[in-house]
C-alpha cells in the first residue's frame, strides 16, 4: 500500500500507517543502522562519522519520529503553494521558538513529492519529513532535527534509479530498504538567531540532472537553508493559515487494529486547500470554488486522444481562482511573516 495508489482523504490515512509500520520495522533492523553510519560517513569527517555517541543520537531522532511523531499528509493541491513558499523563504537572522512546529514530533508525507537540486547537480525527491525536538550536546541548547527522506519507488525520482544501479547485482540487499530513504539532514536553531547560510561548496564537473516534468524542482543552491528545512517551514506556517483546512479522515478498522497492536500513533491528518461550501447550480451538481487567487506554475498535462493514444501538453503558468480575491504568493510570500 502507498500513495502511488490510494488517491482519496481516507486512502492517504490508510497508506499512512501502513507505511510508518513498515518505517518502524525497517528502523528497529540492524540494517538500517548500516545505512545510517554510512550515511554519516559519506557527508561528515571521519572524527564525526566514526563517533559512536553521535551515530546513536542521529540513529534515534531520525527514526523516532516514524514510530512516535504526529502523521500529517500534504494533498497534492497544497504542493504548488508549499514549494513555491519554501523557494523564496529566507529566515537568516529570525528566532525560532519552540512552539512553532504543531508537535514536537512527527511525520510529513508528500504524495505528490517535492524535488530538490543540490549544490552537484543531482535531483532527488522529498518524499517524507520527519522531525523532531533535540538538544545540544555541549551547549545545552535546543533545535529541530529534520530529515529529509526519499521515495524510494518514485518512478520519476533521480536518486531512486541510481540506487536502482547500484543494488542491482544484489537484489538481497534492495529488498532491505524501507518505503523511503534517508537523504538530507537539516537544523534549525529554537531561541537564537538562525545563521546565515554557509557557502556552497563548488559543483563538481557534471551535468545537471533534469527534474521530473510537472514537478516542482528546489534549486537548493539559491536557498539561504537546506531545502528539506524551507519545505517543512513553510509547511508548519501555511498548516496554520486560513488557505489552509486539516481532515481528519476515519481510519478503517483493519488499518486501526494494525496501528493499536504496533502502538502507533494513527490520527492522520491530511493538509488541504480550503475552499468554500458546495454551491448547487442549475445542473444540480455540487461545484466547488476557491476564496483565494494563487499562482499555478508551468506543467505538463498528460491527455488520451480519440484512440486511446496517450499525448500531453504543456499548461502554461496562470492564476487559478475567482477574480477580486485575494492573490497568494506574489512578489512577497506574505504567509510566511510573523
Amino acid at each position: 500500500m502507498s500513495f502511488h495508489t490510494e488517491k482519496t482523504i481516507a486512502g492517504y490515512a490508510r497508506a499512512a500507517v501502513d507505511l510508518r509500520l513498515r518505517m518502524t520495522d525497517y528502523c528497529r533492523g540492524r540494517f538500517a543502522q548500516r545505512y545510517m553510519r554510512a550515511w554519516l560517513e559519506s557527508r561528515f569527517d571521519d572524527d564525526i562519522a566514526h563517533d559512536l555517541d553521535l551515530h546513536e543520537t542521529f540513529s534515534r531522532i531520525a527514526h523516532q519520529p516514524w514510530r512516535d511523531g504526529d502523521p500529517y499528509v500534504l494533498a497534492p493541491a497544497m504542493t504548488a503553494i508549499i514549494a513555491a513558499a519554501a523557494q523564496a523563504l529566507d529566515l537568516t537572522g529570525d528566532i525560532i521558538s519552540s512552539d512553532t512546529a504543531p508537535s514536537d514530533a512527527g511525520v510529513l508525507f508528500l504524495p505528490e513529492p517535492i524535488y530538490e537540486r543540490g549544490p552537484h547537480g543531482e535531483v532527488t525527491s522529498i518524499g517524507a519529513i520527519t522531525w523532531i525536538k533535540a538538544r545540544l550536546r555541549d551547549s545545552g541548547g535546543s533545535f529541530w532535527a529534520i530529515f529529509g527522506w526519499a521515495d524510494r519507488d518514485d518512478p520519476l525520482d533521480p536518486s531512486a534509479t541510481r540506487r536502482r544501479k547500484q543494488v542491482a547485482a544484489a537484489p538481497e540487499l534492495a529488498a532491505q530498504f524501507g518505503p523511503y530513504v534517508l537523504n538530507t539532514f537539516a537544523n534549525i536553531p529554537i531561541g537564537t538567531p538562525i545563521p546565515a547560510h554557509g557557502e556552497q561548496p563548488e559543483a563538481a564537473d557534471v551535468d545537471w540532472e533534469t527534474a521530473p516534468d510537472g514537478r516542482f524542482c528546489i534549486d537548493e543552491s539559491a536557498l539561504s537553508m537546506r531545502a528539506v528545512a524551507a519545505v517543512l517551514y513553510a509547511f508548519w506556517r501555511i498548516q496554520e493559515q486560513p488557505i489552509a483546512t486539516v481532515a481528519h479522515p476515519p481510519l478503517d478498522r483493519a488499518a486501526r487494529r494494525r496501528a493499536l497492536r504496533a502502538s502507533l500513533r494513527h490520527d492522520t491528518r491530511v493538509v488541504m486547500l480550503r475552499r468554500t461550501q458546495a454551491t448547487a447550480e442549475a445542473t444540480g451538481e455540487a461545484k466547488w470554488h476557491y476564496r483565494v487567487r494563487f499562482i499555478v506554475r508551468g506543467h505538463w498535462r498528460r491527455l488520451t486522444d480519440a484512440n486511446d493514444q496517450p499525448y500531453r501538453i504543456w499548461i502554461h503558468s496562470h492564476i487559478k481562482g475567482p477574480d477580486g480575491a485575494p492573490l497568494l504568493l506574489g512578489e512577497t510570500v506574505a504567509v510566511l511573516a510573523r
